[in-house]
């Protein structure tokens, strides 16, 4: 806590010079059916419901999803409450989207998988932990990026959601 606030405190200095915190929310797609490119579960839905309000209050400018249906669906309703398009992203092109992600201010929204989010997080030069396992939906990473410093944070939906 006292890392991501420092930076924070590094960040605001340096954005009176003109330096800007670029901030990335990335999680994992909402509960799965089964089957070839899957739709949500009604938990999953109600998951996406959810998180919507609470990813809203990051003011998001950007959002970003694979061409699943999973994923498309789990960023739905946060794009149905911004307005804004979600842009589609190759998850076989990480550091492509990472390099994006770097060189575009703002606050960017990523609906990802298990296995591309904690890559994403370190492609960003962040700290994704322990990776996602294929059974588990909480795991919701915020990396913020001043300058040339770096800060992670893994949050756990569940309890984000309970609020």
């Amino acid at each position: 806590m006292k890392k991501i606030l420092s930076v924070l405190m590094l960040c605001l200095s340096l954005a009176a010079h003109g330096e800007s915190t670029i901030e990335i929310i990335a999680f994992r797609h909402a509960e799965k059916l089964s089957g070839d490119d899957p739709g949500l579960t009604e938990q999953g839905a109600a998951r996406a419901a959810k998180l919507a309000p609470y990813l809203a209050t990051y003011s998001p400018t950007h959002l970003y999803s694979t061409d699943y249906a999973r994923t498309q669906a789990t960023i739905a309703p946060l794009s149905d409450a911004t307005g804004l398009d979600v842009a589609s992203y190759d998850p076989r092109q990480l550091q492509a989207l990472a390099d994006q992600l770097r060189n575009t201010p703002g606050v960017h929204v990523v609906s990802g998988h298990s296995n591309t989010t904690p890559q994403l997080v370190a492609a960003l030069g962040g700290d994704p932990g322990e990776g996602i396992s294929e059974d588990y939906y909480d795991a919701l990473y915020v990396v913020r990026i001043c300058g040339d410093k770096v800060t992670t944070e893994r949050l756990d939906q569940s309890r984000l959601l309970q609020q």
